[in-house]
């Protein structure tokens, strides 16, 4: 029987996440962390138990690790959640009003609160579909390129010059293949690093002899018997192409919610608690969120996002009423060496380097605008750039939500005395 009426908050109140990966497993573990003791079930349209995604284009696509290594909790330990895990079933509508939601297989399920946790989806060009051309969400397609590059005999086209495809860029590189890295904005990463840390990217990039092609945008893959053969770009020629990895970006996975009755903006638009309607929630990559220290709505694409947000929704469904003020947070492992944001490096107008050198491939350094710190980027030296990042804490923190109990893994952390400054001009880099 559909649930009607307004939403409990008592810790019997059933709860439905939509979603079981990353975010969605951390809402689960949470609410039994904070003391929900009602029915709990996670739908996911996979088969497979809940893993982790970010190995997928660094570790476990070179090999390094096996699939027993990236499964998000053992056994025993979804066993202890007493939840239901639905799989292979996929939501495809919401009905708000009742909190039901509708699956693939006819089903309906309904409960006190429904948590949105259905991330992302790889963004498309024509082309995708004929054989060689890879895209890059789930193990499956991990394997299918691996087995790709295994049998490679010409050059890989990796087609978007942003985090997935950077990534995919050096680890295709590190076992020897042949790589280009093709992409619309002009530097590697700039989107995330700034036009400071996408040079020295770069730079990094063409040591490892990846090509690197900027500033040019991929209209479609052309094939020939069923097989990818050219790629056409919309401000270039075109070139030849054996194997293509597409890593255009990706959209919240929304679709499903089209008949809802949800604001859905480039995501799930909710409040500063994750609330996109009474009893309806999002976590993670899917969710559009109000921050009150910013003053406006942002969706945030990362791994710590997703299990961050998934604490503070948990208890925000169980009545505890706190906003989500995260410091924006990311990081990428590339040539060897951990690679931290913090904050935001674009359209800074000076970039500070406070810790270690560039020139030995570790330091830590602070991007300002109008002389305040807006961003931290950490180049292989983690301790010191969590440390740096909490400067930044004035900026993203309210006072009233810093009285809140902690849930970043930074609170841990005490300000340390800057170390003496070397400056670097920052140059405007787009986002692309």
């Amino acid at each position: 029987m559909a649930s009607t009426g307004v939403p409990r908050t008592d810790p019997h109140a059933s709860v439905l996440v939509v979603g079981a990966s990353a975010a969605g497993v951390a809402t689960a573990e949470a609410l039994r962390r904070h003391g929900h003791v009602g029915r709990l079930t996670l739908l996911d349209g996979e088969t497979e138990d809940p893993y982790d995604r970010p190995p997928l284009s660094k570790q476990y696509l070179a090999g390094q690790i096996g699939a027993d290594a990236m499964v998000l909790r053992s056994t025993e330990q979804l066993a202890g959640l007493d939840a239901e895990f639905v799989l292979g079933d996929r939501a495809v509508a919401l009905d708000v009003a009742t909190r039901t939601v509708t699956t693939t297989s006819g089903t309906t399920r309904a409960a006190d609160h429904v948590v949105i946790a259905t991330g992302v989806t790889p963004r498309a060009i024509p082309g995708v579909g004929l054989d060689g051309v890879h895209v890059l969400r789930t193990r499956a397609d991990a394997d299918r390129l691996r087995a790709g590059l295994q049998t490679l005999q010409g050059p890989l086209l990796v087609l978007g010059n942003g985090v997935l495809g950077s990534e995919v860029a050096q680890t295709a590189a590190s076992l020897g293949v042949d790589v280009t890295l093709a992409g619309s904005i002009r530097a590697p990463m700039s989107g995330q690093l700034g036009g400071f840390g996408s040079q020295f990217l770069a730079a990094q990039h063409e040591a490892a002899g990846i090509r690197l092609l900027g500033g040019v945008r991929a209209a479609r893959v052309r094939g020939r018997n069923g097989r990818a053969d050219t790629v056409e770009f919309v401000d270039g020629p075109s070139r030849a192409a054996d194997v293509v990895v597409v890593a255009v970006g990706s959209r919240p996975t929304t679709g499903w919610l089209e008949a809802s009755g949800l604001e859905v903006t480039d995501g799930v638009d909710c409040d500063a608690f994750g609330a996109a309607a009474p009893g309806v929630w999002a976590v993670g990559d899917v969710a559009r969120f109000h921050h009150v220290g910013m003053g406006r709505s942002m969706r945030l694409e990362n791994r710590t996002n997703a299990t961050e947000m998934a604490q503070v929704v948990a208890g925000n469904v169980l009545g505890r009423r706190v906003p989500y003020t995260p410091v924006p947070y990311f990081w990428t492992d590339q040539h060897g060496t951990r690679v931290q944001v913090f904050g935001q490096m674009t359209s800074a107008d000076r970039v500070t380097v406070v810790d270690g050198h560039p020139e030995d491939g570790r330091f830590v350094a602070v991007a300002e605008r109008a002389g305040e710190a807006v961003g931290v980027l950490g180049w292989g030296m983690p301790k010191q750039a969590r440390i740096a990042s909490m400067r930044l804490r004035p900026r993203y923190v309210p006072v009233a939500a810093s009285a809140a109990p902690a849930l970043s893994a930074l609170s841990a952390l005490s300000a340390a005395p800057a170390a003496p400054a070397v400056s670097a001009p920052e140059s405007p880099a787009p986002v692309g």
